[in-house]
C-alpha cells in the first residue's frame, strides 16, 4: 500500500510539473526587432510616434492554432514622436497618464487562421489607461531565429480609451505592430 501511494504521489507530482511546463510561455518579445508605431492627424497633418519596451508572453504553434495566446504590454512612458515637449505632454494625465497607467497590454482571446499563406487573425482585448475594448486584426508570423516576427496592424478610436480631448486631433489612429519573439 505504501509503495503505491509513492507511485501514485510521484505520478501527480510528474503530471503537476509537466501541466506546469506546458503552461509556461514558448516565446518572449524581445526589444531588438520589436517596435509599435502609431499615426494620427493633428490639424490635418500626420503627426507619427512609437512606443517600445514591450513585455509578456506569447505561445504560437501554426499546427495548433486554437491553443495559441498572446498577452502582451508595451510602456506606456516610452511613447516617442521625435519632440520631447509633446511626448511629455503625450505622458500626461489627459493622453496616456502614465504614472497611474504605466502598461498598454494586449491579451488575446481567440487566435484563428485567416488564410493559408501564413496569416492570422487575433481577436482580444486592448486596455489602455485602464480601458478595455476589442480589437480584431489580421497579423503574419514569420519563422525567425529560435522564435518568430509577428506583424499586424490595426486603427482604435482614441475616444474610446479616453486620450486626449483636443478637437483638433483625429479621433482615429493607425496603430502598426511589428514584435520579434524568442525562445522563453
Amino acid at each position: 500500500m505504501k509503495k503505491y501511494r509513492m507511485k501514485r504521489n510521484l505520478l501527480l507530482l510528474l503530471l503537476m510539473i509537466g501541466l506546469a511546463t506546458e503552461s509556461k510561455a514558448q516565446y518572449k518579445p524581445v526589444e531588438q526587432g520589436s517596435g509599435l508605431k502609431f499615426i494620427i492627424k493633428n490639424l490635418g497633418f500626420d503627426v507619427d510616434g512609437a512606443f517600445s519596451g514591450f513585455d509578456g508572453n506569447i505561445n504560437f504553434d501554426p499546427q495548433n492554432i486554437a491553443n495559441s495566446s498572446f498577452d502582451v504590454s508595451i510602456n506606456a512612458s516610452s511613447v516617442n514622436t521625435d519632440n520631447s515637449l509633446r511626448d511629455e505632454h503625450l505622458r500626461g494625465e489627459n493622453y496616456f497618464d502614465v504614472k497611474n497607467y504605466p502598461k498598454i497590454r494586449l491579451v488575446s482571446g481567440k487566435v484563428a487562421v485567416l488564410n493559408k499563406s501564413g496569416m492570422y487573425q487575433l481577436t482580444g482585448v486592448l486596455t489602455i489607461k485602464g480601458k478595455a475594448k476589442q480589437v480584431s486584426f489580421p497579423f503574419s508570423a514569420t519563422p525567425a531565429a529560435d522564435g518568430y516576427i509577428f506583424k499586424g496592424g490595426f486603427k482604435i478610436n482614441r475616444k474610446d480609451f479616453a486620450i486626449g480631448g483636443v478637437s483638433t486631433i483625429a479621433d482615429e489612429l493607425e496603430v502598426d505592430i511589428s514584435v520579434t519573439a524568442k525562445r522563453g
